[in-house]
């Protein structure tokens, strides 16, 4: 690889119990996260990011990929989401780069089957910072049950000059979600409105 990557993380999170209630089937979480040198690093501002986005992007994500299909086939996967963030020497926009292009996000959401959009997360970051992956529903943008979160952190990146990239991915939504999806708050919304036009 000629993409600058100075390490992969591969982080595994499997929840029995939440809420001191057994989960009815483990939910298990993978993320893939790659430390690579930021590009842009030293340049300046640079006006036009797209070069450095269409030499890395694809090559990136269809690596992480790999890597985290390796934890978890793709038949399983029900949620999914992204994030970025940038050394302290870098702009947000950097990190944005490296994961708002189709050349990234389509390996990953057409190997899992996926067609929403992938939810995501972009930020600077010191070395060691708590990182959030947000995730949601694969293929039904409202499913409330998959609005996920995983938490992870690096010791040692980003540098100042780096990007951590990442990619996540769960078997299952909240262990114990009970609360409506966004469908059943419009249509329960639409009839209070109509019941009270009636009574005008």
């Amino acid at each position: 690889m000629t993409i600058g990557i100075r390490k992969f993380y591969t982080f595994l999170e499997e929840t029995l119990v939440e809420g001191g209630k057994a989960a009815p089937r483990p939910v298990n979480i993978v993320v893939v996260a790659a430390v690579i040198h930021n590009p842009w690093a030293g340049r300046g501002f640079v006006e036009d990011l797209r070069p450095e986005i269409i030499r890395i992007a694809s090559e990136l994500s269809h690596e992480m990929t790999s890597r985290l299909l390796r934890q978890m086939e793709p038949e399983r996967i029900e949620a999914c989401g992204k994030a970025a963030a940038v050394g302290v020497n870098g702009e947000i926009e950097h990190a944005s780069a490296m994961i708002h292009t189709l050349r990234f996000g389509n390996p990953f959401r057409e190997a899992i089957g996926g067609t929403n959009y992938l939810e995501f997360a972009n930020t600077r970051n010191a070395a060691g910072a708590l990182l959030c992956l947000p995730m949601m529903h694969k293929s039904e943008s409202g499913k409330r049950s998959h609005f996920l979160t995983a938490n992870f952190q690096i010791a040692d990146a980003p540098g100042p000059d780096e990007i951590i990239v990442a990619i996540g991915a769960s078997d299952s939504g909240r262990a114990h979600a009970r609360i409506a999806d966004r469908f059943q708050d419009i249509a329960e919304m639409d009839a209070e409105k109509a019941a009270l036009r009636a009574k005008v």
